[in-house]
């Protein structure tokens, strides 16, 4: 492969990357809204509410990557829907739940990061902010989530869940 090709499969990789990281945004908004209107309009339990909106902005994940992230090529054979929607169930329960899940522990109970962030808990207290570093860690923990759950949510989605495999000689 050239040189030319090379970048230009980087690229393509890379804006891939970012139109993954757009439907991120979406299942964000998809999942607070619907957790919200759960919890708030249903008056449900805060647990229900949250498994409610982790099944909903992850069909939401399946719709748009499936359309605009991970498009099926005319050379792979056809993916089969239902085999590819319990696959971006199982990634996003692996990512979204299990591991953000064993993050937060690190962050919070073993790192025990909110020692480290005190003086950012006094900063907002100038303005109106009553928090403890504590509170900060819990609040910027799921970011820093973040940072590690998409790269991996991405390949576990490209090379697992929406993975075409080659069509054999017979079918093409």
């Amino acid at each position: 492969m050239s040189n030319k090709e090379e970048k230009k499969k980087g690229l393509a990789a890379l804006w891939q990357f970012i139109k993954f990281g757009l439907v991120g945004v979406s299942n964000t908004v998809v999942s607070y809204a619907t957790y919200s209107l759960c919890y708030y309009v249903f008056h449900t339990n805060v647990h229900v509410a949250n498994i409610v909106g982790f099944i909903i902005s992850v069909l939401n994940a399946y719709f748009w990557q499936s359309r605009f992230v991970f498009k099926e090529s005319e050379e792979g054979e056809h993916r089969v829907w239902w085999q590819v929607l319990l696959k971006t169930y199982a990634s996003y329960a692996f990512s979204g739940l299990f591991l953000t899940e064993v993050l937060l522990i690190l962050w919070i109970n073993v790192l025990n990061i909110g020692q480290y962030l005190e003086p950012v808990a006094g900063w907002l207290g100038n303005f109106g902010l009553t928090m403890t570093g504590g509170d900060v860690a819990v609040s910027i923990a799921p970011f820093l989530n973040m940072v590690i759950t998409i790269p991996i949510n991405f390949c576990i989605n490209k090379f697992w869940a929406y993975r075409q495999k080659k069509k054999s000689k017979e079918e093409l």
